[in-house]
């Protein structure tokens, strides 16, 4: 089966995401990139994108995509599975912290890089989790 240039891409922008390495993110982005989260919420541009991921990492050590089903149209890819992390709250990284739901992403790939990475996932859970532990 053969498997597209954009596919790639998101493979390895996921991977790093897996890996938590920002410097490697960042290299997959665009200059212009846009991150959309799951409530909506919107940051643009690699330096600002880049430097959330690194205070999401700090909240979600152990933060992880799994990817169940991806699949790609020209430069649109979407990405079917689970996210997975524990916050790291006042409580610590315990079980009770431990967040993991189904989610979906949009990717919009432009000359090799991510331009639009959107996150779609019922955060319920996680914001009860947060406001917990506050």
């Amino acid at each position: 089966m053969m498997t597209s240039i954009e596919i790639e891409v998101v493979k390895s922008f996921i991977a790093a995401i897996n890996r938590r390495a920002p410097s490697r993110i960042f290299s997959l982005m665009t200059a212009d990139h846009t991150l959309i989260d799951s409530s909506g919420g919107i940051r643009s541009g690699r330096e600002n994108v880049a430097a959330g991921w690194e205070e999401y990492f700090c909240m979600f050590p152990d933060y992880k995509i799994r990817v169940e089903r991806i699949l790609g149209d020209k430069n649109l890819v979407a990405v079917f599975g689970s996210a997975s992390g524990t916050y790291n709250g006042k409580r610590g990284l315990v079980p009770e912290n431990r967040i993991e739901m189904p989610a979906a992403w949009k990717a919009v790939v432009k000359e090799g890089k991510v331009r639009l990475w959107q996150v779609y996932a019922d955060w319920t859970e996680g914001a009860r989790i947060i406001n917990e532990d506050k």
